[in-house]
């Protein structure tokens, strides 16, 4: 069952008591969203906006809140997709089992884009930009932002849909310096197929027409995230994806999603850029107000029942988790063959994603060695770091099996393993001046910091330590030691002022455990917060504090540090992780909106029975 349509979806998920339709009139501004995050926290349904103030189009949110919703809508085709994809990586089993595999080879027909087909229900009518649910997400942001996009954009050198690129690039809809209904802000970051475009129309010196697809059915939104090889067009996926083929047309010199529920059309000139942003985004801060390209509107289509679908995104996690979760559902070990010798790769989202990865490779290099230590995985890392988004990480820890199994996925034993066996001395591997991701600040600049492989191989050599030595109750330069788990510390500090002070502190710390003879040797890993006791709640605090608030090349300090050959190594690893004054604000919700959402849940009120 493919379906035609997003309202056919969501139909079908209220069949099922997966949605609730809100009918009390609700506030694009800041409200929507603030009840969106309140359901999500629950675990709880879609959400269908019936009664929009200031629009007259109806508004659906948390579609995908969790993964067994996702797989529900999926339910039909996923196993298909995950077939594909293992026949991808294994052709020889189509070739043995040719028949085991038919109604997979229908699925594959389902990729090929329908041009020009007999309905076109997103041509119903045109309207314009100030008439959308111009839905604000958090208080600081800049206007209204669509959370839910389809970018498409075609190869100027190679035209056509099987070289489009679609993608999820934000777009904000007014405020900031925008002229309302004429130009709307178009945010993409590294590694996205769009900027290649766009730097082939500049240096032809012609714009780039952009649309920008809203709705539709829900594997449109998917395959504008799924990670797919260069030069495998994302609307062949979408297509085989729900089991319908990718319906378009083109108007005026424009792709249009005949499928969608609105479709905004424009165009992006050479060198015509304008500030866009604040947004709170998913690192669980905002990103900053940041030129980047505007795009001219031309015209504003949508199907005669149109819905806008919305997320919100924040700190971790969100519904962009699902996302991700999804993905990993349809690739399954699709990694272990693009990456030799790597076994697991898994982008933390309670840190953010970009900001931290977890590694499992392979050591085959060397067997005939005595002393066991990282050289296989290091070339794994490389590769890692090399390969498409995955190459924005700011920290990778990676090791591979030997001794017993382990998973990158359950995070505390993952560090327990690689911390027993670490060697400070010699397992820190730093890059310096390259790219991060666009939404981290902890760097030096927009997309600018640096990375930390940490790869550790080998037999244990370290008992970790579980209880917190009295002594450290008694430093004078940081306070309030805690612990998140074993071998893990963490020490409270006054709020950071300046790198120069930063490395005073660390230099007297450093005095104070040589002066007291503390023993440390149990705590490989240290990191110095403004909050401990927030910190050491809980692991996901540890892990969104620790590697979205640090920067390796100017947060990372030691006990007992030196440089070597220009190599850096310690007794103990520190991460600083306090707020510096460069870094972007930390989300935060606005309580008069949230006094206004706990009606929703009082009685009488659609969310009463989710209470």
């Amino acid at each position: 069952m493919g379906y035609k349509s997003l309202r056919a979806c969501l139909d079908d998920l209220e069949k099922h008591q997966h949605l609730i339709r809100i009918k009390e009139e609700v506030d694009p501004n800041l409200e929507m969203a603030a009840i969106h995050l309140r359901v999500h926290e629950m675990a709880g349904p879609a959400l269908l906006f019936e009664n929009v103030k200031g629009s007259n189009f109806q508004c659906a949110s948390n579609i995908y809140g969790t993964l067994e919703r996702s797989k529900f809508i999926f339910r039909d085709t996923l196993s298909k997709i995950q077939t594909l994809i293992d026949i991808k990586n294994y052709p020889i089993k189509a070739l043995k089992n040719p028949f085991q595999y038919l109604d997979v080879s229908l699925t594959a027909l389902s990729a090929l884009p329908l041009k020009n087909p007999l309905s076109k229900p997103v041509l119903f009518k045109e309207t314009s930009i100030d008439k959308l649910p111009l839905i604000k997400h958090w208080p600081m942001d800049g206007g209204a932002f669509v959370t839910l996009p389809q970018v498409y954009s075609e190869d100027v050198d190679k035209p056509g849909i099987m070289n489009a690129n679609l993608g999820m690039y934000r777009i904000q809809l007014n405020g900031n310096d925008y002229i309302l209904n004429k130009e709307i802000g178009l945010h993409y970051q590294l590694h996205r197929g769009i900027g290649v475009h766009q730097s082939k129309a500049n240096k032809k010196g012609q714009p780039l027409k952009v649309s920008i697809f809203i709705g539709g059915p829900p594997s449109h939104a998917v395959a504008a995230v799924m990670p797919l090889p260069e030069g495998l067009s994302e609307m062949t996926f979408a297509g085989a994806l729900a089991n319908r083929r990718f319906r378009y047309t083109y108007k005026n010199g424009f792709c249009i999603s005949t499928d969608a529920d609105f479709v905004i059309t424009g165009e992006v000139f050479p060198n015509e850029n304008k500030p866009e942003g604040p947004f709170g985004d998913h690192l669980g801060y905002y990103s900053l107000t940041h030129d980047f390209p505007v795009m001219k509107v031309y015209k504003v289509y949508h199907r005669e029942d149109a819905i806008w679908p919305f997320t919100v995104v924040g700190r971790p996690p969100q519904e962009d988790t699902s996302f991700g979760q999804i993905i990993h559902e349809l690739t399954g070990n699709a990694i272990k063959h693009e990456l030799p010798g790597v076994k697991e790769v898994h982008a933390v989202d309670a840190a953010g994603v970009h900001p931290l990865l977890l590694a499992i490779g392979s050591e085959r290099y060397t067997p005939y060695n005595q002393t066991k230590q990282p050289s296989e995985i290091l070339t794994i890392a490389n590769h890692i770091l090399g390969k498409g988004q995955l190459s924005l990480a700011k920290f990778l820890f990676i090791t591979a099996e030997e001794e017993q199994k382990i998973s990158t996925h359950d995070i505390e034993k993952f560090y327990q393993y690689m911390l027993e066996r670490i060697n400070l001395k010699r397992d820190l591997h730093f890059y310096t001046h390259t790219s991060i991701d666009t939404l981290d600040y902890s760097g030096t600049g927009l997309n600018s910091g640096s990375k930390l492989v940490v790869a550790a191989y080998g037999s244990k050599c370290r008992d970790l330590m579980a209880q917190i030595p009295s002594s450290l109750n008694d430093l004078k330069t940081f306070y309030n030691p805690q612990m998140v788990f074993p071998g893990v510390l963490i020490l409270q500090g006054k709020s950071f002022t300046s790198y120069q002070s930063a490395q005073k502190e660390f230099e007297m710390l450093n005095e104070e455990v040589k002066a007291k003879q503390i023993d440390l040797n149990g705590f490989p890993l240290i990191v110095v917060a403004d909050d401990a006791n927030f910190v050491a709640t809980n692991l996901k605090n540890w892990l969104w504090v620790t590697f979205t608030r640090s920067n390796p090349s100017h947060d990372v300090y030691g006990i007992n540090s030196f440089t070597e050959y220009k190599h850096f190594g310690c007794d103990n690893l520190i991460i600083d992780a306090r707020i510096k004054p460069h870094h972007a604000p930390v989300l935060e919700k606005d309580t008069s909106i949230e006094k206004k959402v706990d009606k929703l849940f009082e009685k009488g009120g659609s969310l009463y029975r989710l209470k």
